[in-house]
């Protein structure tokens, strides 16, 4: 499946490599530390983000996953 954005679609595929790679060769097998994938995910976040804005496809309203998920405005 394509990306969003059209520059994005190779970002997205090296990254679902990545994941699917440590998935099978080391979570499935209890090895879950580590992020080997962690910087091509932020590089592709980028992307589709830029890609977003750049379609102005509207987003309001919907909720991503995200360091501050589920925090109200006043958690701390």
């Amino acid at each position: 499946m394509n990306s969003v954005g059209e520059a994005c679609t190779e970002l997205k595929r090296e990254y679902d490599q990545c994941f699917n790679r440590w998935f099978a060769e080391k979570f499935l097998k209890g090895e879950s530390s580590g992020d080997p994938c962690g910087q091509l995910f932020k590089r592709y976040q980028t992307c589709v983000q830029k890609a977003i804005k750049e379609k102005d496809i509207p987003i309001e309203g919907l909720e991503f996953m995200g360091p501050n998920k589920g925090k109200t405005e006043n958690s701390s």
